[in-house]
């Protein structure tokens, strides 16, 4: 896949003269990357090769040295079963610099015409934002950002839970714990989710005795959900839209800290008037069946049907994920629908798959579920039902207040320093979530979230500010049209430079931002490695501060790129 890296031209003049000389076709090369970088830039290892040819591995990479004398601006030489390649270093600087001085750099077109539906996000109503809701939106905006980076249209929709029998349940509890007055006396003080919360936690308290309360508790729930759905602008639908309206009022808030956005906020409740026709659609192809007065259709590989319709009538998550899906296909003529959920879900994605494929739609396999691994508490898994989370916002302000203190101390003559702590802040949390392999499960830490040293997002932010910093004392413009001879000598951070699309690129394809957040940690890394070991205002000669500016610019760029992707801010000062 063509990926826009400054090193793609290496790559196929290596991968083309490798192919000629072996006898092979081109796509049968696969490079590495060695693990030691004093071995070379790019590496072939010869041992799958060598068992089919019944040579040993160092020999025939001896062989194929002989055979590629004279490649252009790349050396090559054996270390064992490896055949390693170096790159000529004023070539490379001359291509990648004048790469990472383009605007777009780290931007694709494999996307072109293509449209991906990506729901992330998607909290319930009437519950506060917690940490555990933290995953899915900053690994979906994160998605979102490297796939339009690579070209793709990206629909990013907030599917709010507002629907479902869990609000037979709050509605029961603001009636019997709580009134309408108290619930109105909490939101003029900003505190009616908190409220919400608590008389949540005290019906699911009351449930867990058992006996004749919780009969009573589920049959008057069973009672709201039905009132709820029956579509009569009644009590229960009165009251469910004012618990929305002041849900999503907290929602939007935290989602303006975390600069999350969407094309699209839709809750379940929007998809009410498709349940009808989805059901009967479904009936229609004559694949369901009645057991025990509930409708159900038989999946693939499952020894229990998938339930449609509860035998009263009421609707599930599945059907109206069902219409969601038909609604998104008919709308967005999607080439994947993809659901950033948890993994605890994964068993419902594969139904939901299974239907659509049992229907005959050729597009079952377009949905794909990226799943993520769980947020846990130490003494075990998040409850909102059992009142055990940890609110966003007082991680997001505990993160913040520290850094404040920080920047005072440090740097007290700091402009904008409450727009800098808010920055660097955020970016803490952020990044020590997409630094995790996302299908991981993640045990919360206060102390690892509020450590700002070692890989961290403070680190590669203060690292951006450092660049920034030289590149405004030297009261120069850098220019791609340095000299690249001279800018070859930081030839590990060229090279870290130059695989910034190709990383891009595979992040957006797996949908996996680790392995950017990963990246960036590492340009960081060689950025610091390199302007500690180079001085650039006081180089010396013109021309080489000059190409150590221009080498410190491209850095500086580029960073500022991967962190806009993963959606961190790149403070200029800190």
């Amino acid at each position: 896949m063509p990926t826009g890296s400054p090193l793609d031209h290496f790559r196929h003049r290596l991968t083309a003269a490798l192919a000629q000389a072996l006898g092979i076709v081109p796509e049968s090369i696969k490079l590495e990357r060695p693990r030691d970088p004093s071995h070379g830039d790019f590496a072939f290892p010869c041992f799958q090769l060598a068992k089919e040819r019944k040579q040993a591995p160092p020999a025939l990479a001896s062989e194929i040295a002989g055979k590629l004398a004279g490649l252009e601006h790349i050396s090559a030489k054996t270390a064992g079963p490896f055949l390693n390649f170096t790159i000529d270093r004023t070539e490379l600087a001359r291509r990648v610099l004048t790469a990472a001085f383009d605007p777009a750099y780290g931007g694709g077109n494999e996307g072109a015409g293509k449209t991906i539906v990506l729901d992330y996000s998607s909290p319930n109503i009437a519950k506060r934002f917690h940490i555990g809701h933290l995953r899915s939106t900053v690994i979906g905006m994160a998605i979102r950002k490297m796939c339009e980076a690579r070209g793709f249209r990206v629909v990013g929709i907030n599917h709010i839970g507002d629907w479902g029998s869990q609000f037979g349940k709050l509605l029961t509890a603001l009636r019997r714990y709580s009134s309408e007055a108290a619930l109105d006396a909490a939101a003029a003080t900003g505190t009616a989710i908190e409220h919400l919360h608590e008389i949540y936690v005290h019906y699911h308290e009351d449930e867990e005795k058992g006996g004749d309360l919780a009969k009573e508790l589920a049959a008057e729930s069973r009672k709201w959900f039905l009132d709820l759905e029956s579509g009569a602008e009644n009590e229960a639908r009165r009251l469910w839209k004012k618990m929305t309206t002041l849900s999503l009022a907290e929602f939007e808030r935290i989602y303006r800290r975390l600069n999350v956005t969407f094309t699209e906020i839709r809750g379940e409740s929007a998809y009410e008037p498709d349940l009808a026709p989805t059901v009967r659609r479904i009936k229609e192809a004559g694949v369901t069946r009645i057991s025990e007065g509930a409708l159900v259709i038989d999946v693939e590989g499952s020894e229990k049907p998938a339930l449609l319709q509860t035998g009263d009538g009421t609707t599930l998550y599945l059907t109206r994920d069902l219409a969601s899906v038909f609604y998104r296909k008919e709308t967005y003529k999607f080439w994947k629908a993809v659901y950033v959920v948890g993994s605890d879900q994964r068993d419902h994605f594969r139904e939901l798959k299974l239907v659509v494929k049992r229907l005959g739609l050729p597009w079952w396999d377009d949905i794909e579920h990226a799943y993520f691994g769980m947020m846990r508490l130490p003494e075990g898994k998040m409850s909102s039902r059992k009142g055990r989370v940890v609110i966003l916002e007082d991680v997001l302000d505990s993160a913040v207040e520290q850094v404040r203190t920080l920047v005072r101390e440090k740097n007290p003559n700091l402009q904008h320093a409450d727009e800098v702590a808010e920055q660097v802040g955020i970016g803490a949390v952020v990044f020590n979530d997409l630094k995790n392999d996302r299908r991981r499960d993640v045990v919360f830490s206060w102390q690892e979230v509020l450590n700002f040293d070692g890989e961290t997002g403070p680190y590669c932010q203060y690292t951006h500010a450092r660049l920034a910093s030289i590149v405004r004392k030297s009261g120069q413009t850098p220019s791609a049209e340095a000299d690249p001879a001279l800018a070859g000598e930081g030839a590990q951070l060229l090279l870290a430079i130059g695989r910034f699309p190709e990383t891009v690129a595979l992040a957006a394809e797996r949908f996996e931002p680790h392995l950017l957040a990963s990246a960036t940690v590492e340009l960081a890394q060689l950025a610091n490695a390199y302007y500690r070991d180079h001085r650039v205002l006081d180089a010396g000669s013109q021309q080489l501060v000059a190409a150590r500016l221009a080498l410190v610019e491209a850095a500086r760029r580029t960073l500022a790129r991967a962190l806009a992707l993963l959606g961190i801010a790149a403070p200029a000062e800190m």
